[in-house]
């Protein structure tokens, strides 16, 4: 049965009435709903506000890096420290690395650019500071509902955004109802904002539905891979931040790799690949691997041992690739709209601001006695504020690299170090990008195949043992979240032309061909390894992959990441 069947003959589904829904139960989401409440108590006002979270509980899903700028922070809460935040590690040194095969150059200190300086940043767990935020919230009186997905965008029928529907639960691989079915509700808003994190599933939908993007940039897209592992004490730097590019990238593939040492032996570490690379043989899970048997990264693993794996979609166009953000009934709020500055390898502190500008503006709207319309004044308020004046700054840092990491280099430096000391706070010129990633994949004919080294299960590993450490589960019998617009493209298309990319960029071992009995090739796609990281769907050459959601509760349950 169909989406649309099943409701007809099991519906209608219940509905419940708010004020303002929040989809997404991360920084951003968590933020908004936290403004929301704090100004309609400094009003003495009723509001009332639900976020719906996908995961299991709130920061389930969330993977960052993450070295935070407390700037949005000290907005959101001035008193954070006193409430016991965990951001707990100071940064007390910054290194960038240029690697070759077996020895690096660290910049000197006064070369490096401003933006990777990170005095009064924290090392932190992303995770807990997202479960802290997510107290934080439901003391002020908001509503989560973790372990539903937003599944569908409901609309007015003036074409306004009305809500979400959550995905229906317990329908079988065949798509009928089973024993366990519970059909998905309805949570209406006069405002509903969306925070689903990079190529949000609805989202992408709004975008395309309103043209959100249109006259902007294509968006532009990473993949980040991360681990987290305890060390030897004595090879424990609490504070250290350490950024490299070069090895094992080419010049022309961007990409880079980050070391942070946490408190309590522990080091948060990965690997950045940009989605625009060209070879179709490059795995971005294997050059993770094998930048870690670097002796510069080697170092800080040997003898130590490996927590969590984790993986997720990077959106880095920045501010020549932000869509519009406002839509009849609704908003985007942090990486859902692509606010992450690449330059500075951040966007949780714009994630928060963003969710801040956007409540600010739905609570003045619903105070005036308004709904379902544009938000207006959240556009013109982050215009207007010190995020916009950063990611200017940063407009044209993923241009650049699209040139090879030389030049990228290079003109970031200008940029970042050279202009401010010059009085240009940003740069004069404005760089522009045409292609989206999916379509700078080259056939593998043209391209050298890649030969990578064998795991050897201490510091490097396989897919399938990192996805048993993500803690990566989805219920058996529940239909295939990747879906296929034409399943003869994979071999076909795919196959034929680009070697099966889908096998080499997905982190998880999602996608795997297999020789039929009759000897054809077949597609195999094993759902139940994903991790949400969206590669896929943005990728794939032919476009023909579309990531849905999953029941709600499934996924990854990434623990200190």
């Amino acid at each position: 049965m169909t989406p649309q069947e099943i409701l007809a003959q099991y519906g209608p589904r219940d509905a419940m009435e708010y004020d303002v829904v929040i989809v997404g139960a991360g920084p951003a989401g968590l933020a908004a709903a936290i403004r929301l409440k704090q100004l309609a108590s400094a009003k003495g006002q009723e509001l009332s506000v639900v976020v719906i979270e996908k995961g299991s509980e709130p920061g389930a899903h969330i993977l960052s890096g993450a070295v935070m700028d407390p700037i949005a922070m000290n907005e959101l809460f001035p008193d954070w420290k006193e409430r016991g935040a965990p951001l707990n590690q100071p940064v007390t040194a910054d290194q960038v690395l240029f690697l070759n095969e077996t020895g690096a150059t660290r910049t000197p200190d006064f070369l490096v650019p401003d933006c990777f300086h990170n005095a009064g940043n924290y090392v932190i767990s992303l995770g807990s500071v997202v479960r802290w935020m997510a107290e934080q919230a439901e003391g002020l009186g908001v509503e989560i509902f973790p372990g539903f997905a937003a599944a569908e965008v409901l609309y007015n029928d003036d074409g306004s955004v009305k809500g979400i529907a959550t995905g229906n639960q317990g329908v079988g691989k065949d798509g009928e109802p089973g024993d366990a079915f519970q059909i998905g509700m309805e949570l209406h808003g006069k405002y509903t904002l969306f925070a689903e994190g990079a190529r949000g599933h609805l989202g992408r939908q709004l975008i395309a539905r309103f043209k959100l993007d249109e006259g902007k940039d294509p968006q532009s897209y990473g993949i980040g891979i991360k681990e987290l592992w305890e060390i030897d004490p004595a090879r424990h730097q609490p504070g250290l931040v350490v950024h490299t590019a070069g090895w094992p990238m080419q010049p022309d593939t961007y990409g880079g790799g980050f070391l942070y040492h946490l408190e309590g032996n522990k080091v948060t570490l990965g690997f950045v690949v940009g989605l625009d690379y060209k070879n179709p043989w490059l795995s971005p899970f294997e050059e993770m691997q094998r930048w870690k048997t670097h002796p510069s990264i080697r170092q800080y693993l040997e003898g130590g041992k490996r927590l969590s794996y984790g993986a997720r979609a990077i959106t880095a166009g920045g501010l020549l690739s932000l869509p519009r953000t406002v839509f009849p009934g609704g908003a985007l709020v942090g990486c859902d709209a692509g606010y992450l500055n690449a330059a500075r390898i951040k966007g949780s502190h714009a994630a928060i601001k963003t969710g801040m500008l956007a409540a600010e503006a739905a609570f003045d709207a619903l105070a005036a006695g308004r709904q379902g319309d544009e938000l207006s004044a959240y556009p013109e308020a982050f215009e207007a504020s010190w995020l916009h004046k950063e990611l200017d700054r940063s407009r044209n840092f993923k241009q650049w690299f699209k040139k090879g990491v030389w030049v990228g280099s290079l003109m970031t430096g200008i940029e970042h170090w050279l202009l401010p000391k010059i009085g240009l706070e940003a740069p004069p010129w404005t760089i522009h990008r045409t292609e989206p990633d999916h379509a700078r994949l080259l056939p593998a004919a043209q391209c050298e195949k890649i030969e990578y080294p064998k795991p050897d299960g201490v510091i490097t590993f396989d897919r399938l043992s990192s996805v048993f450490v993500s803690n990566t589960n989805h219920e058996e019998h529940q239909p295939a979240h990747l879906t296929l617009k034409d399943a003869r493209v994979p071999v076909e298309t795919n196959l034929a032309v680009y070697a099966g990319p889908e096998t080499r960029y997905c982190p998880a071992g999602v996608y795997e061909f297999v020789k039929t009995d009759n000897g054809h090739d077949k597609l195999v796609i094993n759902a139940q390894n994903c991790v949400h990281c969206k590669t896929c769907d943005i990728k794939d050459p032919t476009q023909n992959i579309v990531w849905v959601t999953p029941e709600g509760g499934g996924g990854p349950n990434y623990a200190g990441m």
